[in-house]
């Protein structure tokens, strides 16, 4: 077997996007590369072809591979729906819950799914990039993890520690990381990238001198800060990446969106193609004044629809959204954002509770929860335009006859609901609907030749690869696997 495991010294370090280009660096070199990882926890997620959900960040993974994403590459996604429940995905399929006690020692099944899965596909693979979750350093957890240093012990995998030195503290991240190790563990530490930099890195020298002398890891090299940088990310840390460039063309002419933060956001990366769009200015927020004020207001997806319905009306936000709605300026609600637009809303399967709740009843339908998820790539089209995206979800919603189709949602005046997600990412469909937004809303925004949102990513990639091939030792690195 011939594998390796980045690890991070937190959340966010990097890791998705690093594994990612050193993906995209392996395939260029003519070696059959896979990325895996054998645990996620995230609500951002994605639909393969063969109908399998896997997390968000390991389907950018495959694309920068040239492989076919599958949940051989994702075995075990936890989507939580609480701060004590997530519900599990097993290779792709629901499979039940898993509580926040069972967390440290109830896993065990799981485990041995994601074990056999890296097996499967290490078989099929010249190389197993594996990517950690959170940090290796979470010592409370150790007993019962399988995705960072259980995942290196069982396969006897070579680990490289990812610093993000943006936070600030990465010398004493990644001594700590090395400290806190019991001996078995800290013999497979290999060595650390640190990411994010920017600077003179004279000055960063000694201190990576000084961390190989006291821990005998070798540095493998220091990434640079990368403007534009983007993910199909995991956790909600990325969200509003979009906020400072937001913040700075607030009274710039062009498009200006407001996405919500729901408490429960889900699929959050559906914002993502809209941020990328030439004019549009995106904001991730969670001020009624903001939603009231911007030329489109989108209601994301959730995973816990009723609780992040509650939200919206206890913090005013729903009240700014109804305003919209009755002075005819633009709503757009994907998935759990659609439901909750609905008339009525009844929830018996995640939220436990059979009757029927108010939703914001600005489109003429009703939401009914059911056992059965629904997964798939839909395709279709919108006044002639074609698009496509994919759906996730247990609630359905049953409209009105006679009410004006939107991707096998509903329009009603100036609000938009439907159930795919990643519809914005077929470009010709975001420009066409983006332009009648814009009409509607009065604003000063068309659309302009640009690349492309596929486009877009195939450059980020090449671009991370490009920086690993650069300012890492990337020679090294393919050899520990070996």
């Amino acid at each position: 077997m011939t594998g390796l495991l980045m690890a991070g010294t937190s959340s966010d370090a990097g890791k998705s996007l690093l594994v990612a280009g050193l993906c995209r660096v392996a395939r260029r070199r003519g070696i059959k590369v896979a990325p895996f990882k054998a645990q996620n926890m995230s609500n951002n997620s994605m639909v393969c072809a063969d109908g399998s959900e896997i997390g968000r960040a390991q389907y950018l993974q495959a694309i920068a591979a040239g492989i076919t994403p599958s949940s051989i590459l994702n075995p075990v996604l936890l989507k939580p729906g609480s701060d004590r429940r997530s519900f599990i995905v097993l290779r792709g399929q629901p499979h039940g819950t898993l509580e926040a006690g069972e967390y440290a020692t109830g896993r065990r099944h799981l485990a041995d799914a994601a074990n056999a899965a890296y097996r499967e596909l290490a078989a099929d693979y010249d190389l197993v990039i594996a990517e950690g979750a959170g940090s290796p350093a979470e010592i409370n957890l150790r007993d019962g993890d399988y995705t960072n240093m259980g995942l290196a012990r069982a396969f006897g995998l070579p680990v490289v520690v990812i610093g993000d030195i943006d936070r600030g503290g990465v010398l004493a991240s990644l001594y700590g990381t090395w400290a806190l190790l019991d001996d078995a563990d800290r013999a497979l530490l290999a060595g650390y990238l640190i990411n994010k930099f920017r600077g003179d890195q004279a000055i960063l020298n000694p201190g990576l001198a000084e961390i190989t002398r006291r821990t005998g890891l070798a540095s493998f090299g220091v990434i640079p800060w990368l403007p534009g940088m983007w993910v199909d990310g995991e956790d909600a840390l990325e969200v509003g990446r979009w906020r400072g460039e937001a913040a700075n063309s607030a009274r710039t002419a062009g498009l200006h969106v407001a996405v919500v933060r729901l408490p429960r956001i889900s699929n959050a990366t559906d914002v993502d193609a809209l941020a990328h769009e030439p004019g549009v200015h995106v904001t991730v927020t969670t001020d009624p004044a903001t939603v009231a004020a911007a030329d489109l207001a989108v209601l994301p997806g959730s995973r816990s629809t009723l609780t992040d319905l509650a939200w919206l009306r206890e913090t005013g936000i729903a009240d700014a959204v109804a305003a919209r709605a009755a002075a005819g300026r633009p709503v757009l609600g994907i998935c759990g954002g659609f439901q909750m637009l609905t008339r009525t809303i009844t929830d018996p399967v995640e939220a436990g509770h059979d009757g029927a709740v108010d939703g914001l009843g600005l489109l003429p339908g009703d939401t009914r929860f059911h056992p059965d998820k629904t997964l798939g790539r839909p395709t279709g089209q919108w006044r002639g335009v074609p698009a496509e995206g994919y759906v996730i979800h247990h609630g359905r919603v049953t409209v009105d006859d006679g009410q004006e189709p939107f991707l096998d949602g509903l329009r009603s005046g100036a609000v938009y609901g439907t159930m795919w997600h990643g519809a914005l990412e077929s470009d010709e469909f975001r420009r066409a609907w983006l332009t009648e937004v814009a009409a509607t809303a009065g604003a000063d925004w068309q659309p302009t030749a640009a690349p492309g949102f596929g486009e877009r990513r195939e450059t980020m990639l090449d671009v991370v690869a490009d920086a690993l091939a650069n300012h890492a030792d990337v020679d090294a690195l393919l050899a520990l696997a070996r």
